[in-house]
């Protein structure tokens, strides 16, 4: 899991966040436990802890006493507000910069980008 040279707990909090978008955990539904978490990527436990404990100040989980983590109500919508918000920021406003250097508007931009997805489109 140490791939991408992030902080353990982040790359932990973003697979759960995953598994939240792609609808393997959903809403109310139980998470993994934070023991679980430890043994499944074979990290200390301590690490797993500060992942969840990021997503329980997100919003994005909730304890029940005694039971667990659960996925919080509207936490699907919340991450992907937030992944569409990060996806504008990091990649479309480059590419509008990078556009208006070219002299290119938005409607070159559509269909430049409608002729490579039919190209790349299975």
């Amino acid at each position: 899991m140490v791939e991408d040279g992030r902080a353990l707990f982040l790359q932990i909090a973003e697979s759960v966040e995953d598994a939240i978008i792609d609808g393997s955990l959903t809403e109310e539904s139980q998470a993994p436990s934070t023991n679980e978490l430890a043994a499944f990527h074979r990290i200390n436990p301590a690490t797993a802890a500060k992942g969840v404990t990021m997503l329980v100040d997100k919003g994005v989980l909730y304890k029940r006493r005694g039971i667990g983590m659960f996925v919080a109500p509207g936490a699907r919508e919340r991450l992907l507000d937030e992944r569409r918000t990060a996806f504008a920021d990091r990649y479309v406003e480059p590419l509008l910069a990078e556009a208006r250097k070219l002299g290119l508007g938005p409607a070159d931009l559509t269909a430049l980008i409608n002729d490579r997805a039919a190209v790349t489109e299975p």
